[in-house]
């Protein structure tokens, strides 16, 4: 008995426990190749170096560059450039950060905070509207300049 006491809380330690897990992936189909080829959907992309922003579409190339000036960013004229975006691509919903190493925190929380919700003020009301942008915000390193 004493035995089956020490053997039981043993083995139950060093036994090993598989864990399976399931990854869905979803791949072509045959008639998927036979299609017409898409074009390619509009892909936001803002990356912030240390001197400058960058808006682009990752499939289009580079929409505009907003310089820092002395005092910071321009984050206004971010925020009026992505209004414009999200004239453009109602739809969208997802966006890309890139940052360079050495851009600071507060940095990329005022863009981010840019790029999830946009603002306008009803002249007549004096009242701050809030409305949607692209909250779907992926963060990655910035490709090294050319």
């Amino acid at each position: 008995m004493n035995l089956m006491v020490v053997l039981t809380p043993f083995l139950l330690i060093t036994a090993v426990f598989s864990r399976v897990s399931i990854l869905e992936l979803n791949l072509p189909t045959g008639e998927a190749a036979a299609a017409e080829p898409e074009q390619p959907k509009f892909a936001l992309e803002i990356t912030v170096r240390e001197e400058v922003i960058e808006i682009g579409d990752r499939n289009a190339g580079l929409l505009s560059r907003l310089e820092r000036d002395g005092e910071g960013y321009p984050l206004d004229a971010l925020a009026a450039f992505l209004v414009r975006v999200k004239g453009q691509f109602p739809g969208e919903t997802a966006a890309t950060l890139l940052l360079e190493p050495d851009v600071s925190y507060q940095t990329v929380v005022a863009v981010m905070d840019k790029l999830r919700v946009g603002e306008s003020v009803d002249p007549a009301t004096r009242r701050v509207a809030k409305y949607e942008l692209f909250p779907e915000i992926s963060i990655g390193d910035a490709p090294v300049p050319n």
